[in-house]
């Protein structure tokens, strides 16, 4: 009998001794399910994720245009994001550079870790120390990998969704996201969840080479909030799209473009509003003044906005037209 209490509380310190070494250096929970994925069409790179930690993509989720995507998770610690893209950059495949990192990783037994690169090859990693339900699978262009789980049906859920998914990579990952849900997600419950997409190649521009990237950091429900403001994301692409025509005076482009963002969020004053603006510069007062007149009744100051987009000619009407836009 005293033999055997020895041995439990020798695993329990031996225990202690291997979680006191993962957190001296405060490495954060995110014990949660992610996808790395890879778009045969375009060469987009993606990572999305979902947790019961707060703002889970601030830590969980890397990627780089031309280069590849990370997702460091579990235990996490945050320098594989990085260090995956960097081992990337300098030739190594995803499982050379998963290698490499967790060799030198202490608390790699602690740890999930998925790499994806620009050729949609991909190579992950789960830790035998994981909170179980634990695993990962990697497929063609993808990897998904979840630890912490109410069940062992989440990833396998996951892959099977993106499998047979179609259209734009974000979408797609999402739905990855919320098959795992629905098979039972994070034991914990739900906090937090993020989305990145890279472009396949760089532009040298990192602001243009994110072509997603969104974060919902604190909610109760954020998947269906993520879903959300990807939708609002891809009209604001539109109203892009549509101010840059206006720069070039493209107006029947502008037109179509704001028109296609106010289609998607129709009780959205602002697309509501330039919508009014690409109709009136193409000489469609009919059209635009019944918008206008809309807008200024729920909120007067788009009406003082008006006159001031005359002097830089995003407003091409003359003082007669603005006399019947106003009043």
């Amino acid at each position: 009998m005293k033999s055997k209490f020895l041995l439990v509380l020798f695993f329990i310190v031996q225990f202690s001794i291997i979680n006191a070494q993962v957190y001296k250096s405060d490495f954060p929970f995110a014990h949660t399910y992610s996808i790395v994925a890879f778009d045969e069409k375009t060469g987009d790179m993606g990572v999305a994720v979902q947790s019961h930690w707060f703002s889970v993509g601030t830590i969980v989720t890397w990627g780089e245009a031309g280069v590849g995507v990370v997702a460091t998770q579990s235990f996490v610690n945050p320098a594989l994001g990085p260090g995956g893209l960097d081992l990337l950059r300098k030739g190594k495949n995803p499982q050379e550079a998963v290698d490499e990192l967790l060799k030198s990783d202490e608390g790699r037994e602690f740890r999930q870790l998925a790499i994806l690169d620009s050729k949609g090859n991909a190579a992950s990693f789960t830790g035998k120390l994981c909170i179980q339900p634990a695993g990962n699978i990697v497929g063609k262009n993808f990897s998904v990998q979840a630890n912490l789980m109410s069940n062992d049906k989440i990833w396998p859920a996951m892959a099977e969704a993106f499998q047979k998914s179609k259209g734009p990579l974000a979408e797609r990952m999402l739905l990855a996201l919320e098959a795992a849900e629905k098979a039972g997600g994070d034991v914990r419950g739900k906090q937090s969840a993020a989305l990145l997409v890279v472009r396949a190649k760089s532009t040298g521009k990192v602001w243009e080479d994110r072509l997603v990237d969104l974060r919902v950091d604190d909610s109760n429900a954020p998947l269906p909030e993520l879903r959300r403001i990807l939708k609002v994301h891809r009209a604001y692409e539109h109203m892009n799209k549509g101010d840059l025509a206006v720069e070039k005076n493209d107006m029947d482009l502008a037109m179509k473009e704001y028109s296609s963002a106010m289609k998607m969020f129709p009780d959205n004053l602002e697309m509501k509003y330039w919508t009014a603006v690409a109709l009136a510069n193409k000489g469609m007062m009919k059209e635009a003044i019944p918008i206008f007149k809309e807008i200024f009744v729920k909120d007067k100051n788009w009406k003082d906005l008006t006159p001031r987009l005359l002097p830089n000619g995003l407003l091409k009407v003359t003082p007669e037209q603005l006399e019947e836009i106003l009043n």
